[in-house]
């Protein structure tokens, strides 16, 4: 039962600081540090991963009319009196699927080549802790710069496939270097070249279903998934919980930027890559 309260806690963690532009790496990080779940380190790598489905299905639930390709359309009959519905793609679902997939191809190839590698290097209180105080400072100077600018691109729709190749540019910083926050680096890589900011978050959000998906998948397939009855009940537990809370704060987050800025969350990371450094380099 510990452990499923456990679960809880850490499902809660992950659907807020996956969608937030404020590295749910680093959170986990320190969560682990005070909270330890008491599982063997492959259990505990393939929990990181289904909670991590359970906030893509979050995604995929609210977005799903934006995602989804096929529609119910009517169309006219031979009379008029009898109109009929066909099934039929729509091009602007696939125009968005196409950016999509250019947006993730930078990220997708070094993510498959060196993925071992940079676990293995950067994966660390040290790289984190920079890489939150580092992104922090950079939202703080791009929402400054861009307070008197009217956003080139105000919707979604509107994203060019130069400009998502370009977000996703900044979502190989967030591969490379755990703390830049995936949702972070791709927010504020839209916002530096003109993005609005609920255009940039939404595709944000879409953009972390094949980018997450994928790479928890390949997680999956390489850790496997023999465990224990309970062991299920805990990975059960946390998806559903991390999938229920994902629901709230992306639309939180979309309500809030609607009028709002990202400057609080700069100064957040600012403050939480202090702590970080603080607990880690001094005091343990």
């Amino acid at each position: 039962m510990f452990e499923i309260l456990k679960a809880v806690l850490f499902g809660v963690v992950e659907g807020i600081t996956e969608w937030l532009p404020v590295s749910s790496t680093g959170h986990m990080i320190l969560l682990d540090e005070f909270v330890k779940m008491n599982v063997s380190p492959e259990f505990w790598d393939t929990f990181l991963v289904v909670i991590q489905l359970g906030a893509i299905l979050a995604v995929v639930l609210l977005y799903w009319g934006e995602i989804w390709p096929l529609k119910r359309v009517i169309v006219e009959g031979k009379h008029a009196t009898n109109p009929q519905k066909a099934i039929r793609l729509d091009k602007g679902v696939l125009n968005l699927w196409g950016k999509t997939i250019v947006a993730c191809l930078p990220a997708a190839v070094i993510g498959v080549a060196f993925d071992d590698w940079l676990n293995a290097h950067f994966y660390n209180w040290l790289v984190v802790s920079i890489m939150l105080i580092v992104v922090g400072v950079a939202f703080i100077i791009i929402e400054n710069r861009n307070s008197h600018k009217t956003p080139r691109t105000e919707t979604m729709a509107g994203i060019s496939y130069k400009e998502a190749f370009a977000i996703g540019l900044f979502q190989v910083i967030a591969a490379v270097f755990p703390g830049t926050s995936r949702s972070g680096a791709t927010i504020l890589g839209g916002l530096m070249i003109g993005v609005s900011r609920p255009a940039a978050a939404n595709f944000t959000f879409i953009l972390a279903i094949p980018v997450m998906a994928g790479a928890s998948l390949l997680k999956l397939l390489k850790n496997g998934l023999l465990y224990t009855p309970t062991e299920y009940v805990i990975l059960a537990v946390g998806m559903i919980v991390a999938f229920v809370v994902s629901l709230f704060i992306i639309k939180f987050l979309l309500s809030y930027i609607r009028k709002h800025n990202f400057k609080p969350f700069g100064w957040y990371r600012i403050v939480l890559g202090a702590l970080v450094i603080l607990y880690f380099g001094v005091l343990h």
